[in-house]
């Protein structure tokens, strides 16, 4: 398979490289643009911005490594972030983590995000969500959830398992 990166998008990254004085400095929103239209960063898409950057692949796979916010994995189509702060932490997050994963068949003791094999879940402890008051919090894709219990979570999985 071909890596191909659509057009408007190429051209827009290229205006993009333009307000950067060095090239490289415009890896950063080039693997955010990326990420955003393919869901996450392959070997292929380092590659890319390698060539389009006059870099080495090992000077983006860096960045890619280094920050957690690219992905290296497709995100399932229900994305469970679970807060593992001080206040969700105290008030049971890593239970509720727990009850995510093995309702989903995931292993409860990982550390990285696990997708389900049908690519419906994935699942992940993260840091603060900011809404420390309402623990335990669950981000689940962009809708913040606060005092998610683990009925609620069961729900979450019966509605994610529907889609």
């Amino acid at each position: 398979m071909t890596f191909s990166v659509p057009s408007s998008l190429e051209a827009q990254l290229d205006e993009l490289a333009t307000h950067y004085p060095v090239k490289r400095s415009a890896s950063l929103m080039f693997l955010h643009a990326l990420q955003e239209h393919f869901g996450h960063i392959t070997d292929e898409a380092i590659e890319w911005t390698a060539r389009k950057l006059g870099l080495q692949p090992i000077n983006v796979l860096e960045l890619v490594t280094f920050y957690p916010m690219f992905r290296r994995e497709k995100l399932g189509r229900t994305h469970v972030k679970v807060c593992r702060t001080l206040s969700c932490a105290l008030a049971g997050s890593g239970e509720l983590r727990e009850h995510f994963c093995k309702k989903l068949g995931l292993d409860p003791h990982a550390h990285a995000p696990q997708t389900t094999p049908d690519g419906k879940f994935t699942v992940e402890f993260v840091e603060c969500l900011a809404d420390c008051g309402n623990a335990p919090v669950v981000l689940l894709n962009d809708d913040l959830l606060p005092k998610v219990s683990t009925a609620q979570a069961d729900e979450i999985i019966a509605k994610g398992k529907g889609l």
